[in-house]
């Protein structure tokens, strides 16, 4: 539709301009950067950096229906600029002018109510947001489409030129920044570090393609962050990790499209999420809290983050219940088949810590919970949800058991509904889906194949076939016909099929 067809009233709002005031500030000493710069830790304290508008009160006196019907209206727009994480423009990066957005198809992936058997398994309804179905197939590319349009942005005003963009990777990482840089490839170059042999052939294949310089280190992803930290502090590099806030605002996407999906209602929900480096749960935080504080939903929805039991600081830190005696502490990670979230020191956890109080204090009691879960139960609950009709990665896995876990726990109720997060497609991960299938998972995973859950090719060539057909050597006659009949029988026996 076009602008003009849209109600008078809406009409002003559908195409955003550049407005507001952003800058950096600093989590830990609370000193405030501009934006002309690329920034990733405070300069005065080196504290991750969060990024604030200024003016983000102008927001505010746009009563929230009105905003469900612009974002509403505004994505029946045919503009391609506002199609993606930045259909919500005024929360995302409402300072980047619409020719510097980059779009490449990202965003606003389908959710999938489960079906009556997965919802019985769970005891309420659930549902799966696909956000495998991103162009890179992972939920990484919400936050590089934010930090590429800011690179964009910046490239247009004269203040930066030829960017190397780097980033340390599990995986969906690499193949989000190595697409979105490839499509800027005139002015940026981008470069990805990843662990050796700890992330799977598909997505090593995907930096590969769109033309990266790739590196594998030895050691886990902890090892190449502390180098692509150190690169960063000391060439003229573009870091593109989460703990680079334009990331952390183009992921808050993920919440406004949650809200959009239910008609802003989100009373009696519950989010589910895999922690990993915590960027992607600090973003769903943000982004809900922004919708609440403007009034566009009326209740913050429950966040359970999950962790597995092979790297669960974050659970850890969490499991003392007073406050002020928390402390954090890094652990050393072991084998996860959630490789993303194979993590042992997020780099986000300062803005999980400073943001899950306040989003607690916003909700009146506590809204956030986080969950541990075994390697045993990831695998199983990847195959089992697969099973029933969806595309899950291990993270999503990760999320239906971690719901299993809150709703033994109490924290889940039979009146809520879930919506899990699958945060990449199921065939970046599907060697894990074959170790289960053919038993042979290393011994430091601890999984064992449920025999319900394994399934296997059968090879299909009665022996009394003296005639099969091979390629360029297809059969012919009576030749064919004994063919197609004997395999024929075979199968129907093996499927217990009955003759009409």
């Amino acid at each position: 539709m076009k602008p003009e067809d849209f109600p008078k009233e809406i009409q002003p709002y559908l195409i955003p301009k550049p407005s507001g005031e952003l800058i950096y500030r600093c989590l830990g000493c609370g000193k405030e950067y501009g934006i002309q710069k690329l920034l990733y830790v405070c300069p005065n304290c080196g504290q991750v950096l969060l990024i604030h508008d200024r003016e983000f009160d102008r927001i505010k006196k746009i009563p929230g229906k009105t905003w469900r019907q612009i974002f509403d209206y505004r994505k029946m727009l045919n503009i391609p600029s506002l199609k993606g994480v930045y259909l919500f423009h005024e929360f995302i990066g409402p300072v980047i002018p619409l020719d510097s957005i980059v779009y490449l198809g990202e965003a606003h992936t389908p959710v999938i109510e489960s079906n009556e058997q997965l919802s019985e398994m769970a005891g309420i309804r659930i549902y799966f947001k696909n956000d495998g179905q991103n162009p890179s197939a992972s939920f990484k590319d919400r936050g590089m489409a934010s930090a590429l349009s800011y690179i964009k942005y910046l490239i247009c005003q004269g203040l930066v030129s030829d960017v190397l963009a780097i980033c340390a990777s599990t995986g969906d990482t690499s193949a989000a920044a190595a697409l979105y840089a490839s499509y800027l490839q005139q002015h940026v170059k981008s470069a990805v570090l990843l662990p050796h042999k700890k992330v799977t052939p598909q997505q090593l294949a995907q930096p590969l393609g769109s033309g990266a310089a790739v590196f594998e280190i030895p050691g886990v992803f902890d090892d190449c962050m502390k180098i692509v930290e150190a690169l960063s502090e000391n060439y003229n590099v573009a870091l593109l990790n989460s703990k680079n806030p334009w990331r952390i605002l183009g992921q808050e996407s993920y919440s406004y499209e949650i809200a959009q999906a239910f008609e802003y209602d989100l009373a009696d929900k519950v989010v589910v999420l895999p922690i990993g480096n915590a960027g992607n749960i600090t973003a769903v935080i943000s982004g809900f809290l922004k919708f609440y504080e403007t009034g566009i939903i009326e209740k913050l929805p429950k966040i359970i983050g999950v962790q597995s039991e092979h790297a669960n600081p974050v659970y850890k830190y969490y499991l003392e219940p007073d406050a002020e005696k928390r402390r954090f502490k890094p652990v050393t990670v072991r084998p996860s088949v959630a490789q993303a979230a194979m993590i042992g020191n997020p780099v986000s956890m300062p803005r999980v810590i400073h943001l899950v109080e306040k989003y607690n204090q916003q909700a009146g009691d506590q809204h956030i919970f986080v969950a541990q879960v075994t390697e045993q139960d990831i695998m199983d609950c990847q195959l089992t949800a697969n099973r029933n009709g969806h595309v899950a990665c291990t993270h999503g896995g990760e999320c239906l058991a971690g719901l299993l876990v809150a709703r033994q726990k109490g924290l889940v109720t039979d009146d809520e509904s879930a919506i899990l997060d699958s945060t990449a497609h199921a065939l970046k991960f599907s060697g894990f889906q074959g170790m289960y299938f053919e038993n042979n998972f290393p011994a430091d995973y601890h999984i064992t194949p449920r025999s319900e859950l394994t399934n296997r090719p059968k090879m299909v060539c009665p022996e009394d076939l003296k005639h099969v057909p091979a390629p360029g050597k297809p059969l012919h006659g009576e030749n064919l016909t004994h063919f197609v009949n004997r395999i024929s029988e075979e199968i129907a026996i093996l499927l217990d099929l009955q003759r009409i």
